[in-house]
């Protein structure tokens, strides 16, 4: 069964007069085909796969209303539209009891999730775009940065239209972006967090230049004086470890985080740093794995006192407040505080 609806060319007057209007018209996961100068070429910008990060689709509604045209055909995905639209709008990351959108992108395809995924990627390889940007706000307030499994000229370009920080890992999550690369160059982009101003803006002027540059693969230039940062290993809670987040710890759960956490986003660490506390030993708490598949751990996190620090200085990166998300996810990822990966 076909999950997506399909529109060409939608005019202003089609699409509503706010964020919330264009979500209804979507009415459920959508494909936009826009016409664009060149008819030869196609980029593909995908967005909501999480439903609770709207600056792609308020940037590309915003697009849509300023009546532009691109510089060539653009196939636009607009995907979780139906937990989008759950109240209160765009806070709920899946519909109860789905899985992660983002970790569906790898067989067996075998549940709803699964086929809107597999009919996703259906839809890039019929179009064949020379180049995919998915689109993302950070779980917590934090700055913007792109992802990409390789760095090369063509991904620091297409990662230098939004930002100017950029992590290089070829972690295997199932994500859009490990599936596509194999394709075209993509680039996963975290415009920072769902409730900042700041993150909706970066999010509009990175898509006007996406869609109106004649060239976002070859610049003319190759230095873009990007941040680089390599290889990052994730922290994991073990399962049925409990967590919260205080300014004390609490006696009824595992792990207290302090709640000014994410304010460490892309800051640097030392190993005296504290980020809060725990009852029990570092490995029954946390998992983490190098690209190795060894156990990471202790070049993450220590325990002393029941008190949490880093292992060494770091640099972290995706740190979440959220609770549910950080069970379903992670707590963060990490590199060295120079920027390189953490090795033994």
């Amino acid at each position: 069964m076909k999950r997506f609806h399909f529109s060409r060319d939608p005019q202003p007057a089609d699409i509503g007069a706010s964020t919330e209007d264009f979500l209804r018209w979507l009415g459920g996961p959508a494909c936009l085909l826009l016409s664009g100068g060149d008819s030869t070429r196609c980029r593909a910008m995908v967005t909501l796969l999480h439903g609770n990060e709207p600056s792609g689709t308020q940037a590309l509604w915003r697009w849509l209303q300023s009546g532009r045209r691109p510089a060539v055909n653009v196939v636009c995905i607009v995907a979780s539209v139906a937990a989008a639209r759950e109240e209160p709008l765009f806070s709920h990351r899946m519909l109860p009891r789905a899985r992660d959108l983002n970790r569906c992108f790898r067989p067996p395809f075998d549940d709803a999730q699964g086929a809107l995924a597999e009919e996703i990627l259906t839809i890039l390889r019929l179009h064949r775009p020379e180049a995919v940007v998915d689109i993302h706000n950070t779980s917590g307030s934090g700055p913007s940065f792109g992802v990409c499994r390789y760095s090369d000229r063509n991904h620091e370009a297409l990662v230098s239209l939004f930002t100017r920080r950029m992590i290089v890992s070829d972690l295997d999550l199932g994500s859009l972006m490990e599936l596509t690369e194999a394709h075209c160059p993509t680039v996963t982009v975290e415009v920072g967090g769902r409730l900042d101003d700041a993150a909706h803006e970066l999010a509009f002027e990175g898509l006007c230049r996406y869609f109106e540059a004649a060239d976002v693969l070859h610049p003319d230039r190759s230095d873009w004086g990007l941040e680089l940062l390599g290889d990052p290993i994730r922290l994991e809670l073990q399962d049925n470890v409990t967590l919260t987040y205080a300014e004390t710890p609490s006696e009824n759960y595992d792990i207290t985080l302090l709640p000014d956490i994410e304010h460490h986003n892309f800051g640097a660490v030392t190993a005296e740093t504290q980020l809060g506390w725990a009852q029990g030993e570092a490995t029954r708490l946390f998992r983490a794995q190098d690209g190795g598949g060894r156990c990471a751990v202790s070049r993450l996190v220590r325990i002393a006192d029941g008190r949490i620090y880093p292992a060494q200085a770091l640099k972290l990166f995706m740190i979440t407040t959220n609770a549910q998300i950080a069970h379903a996810d992670c707590l963060f990822y990490a590199v060295r505080d120079d920027g390189s990966a953490i090795v033994d």
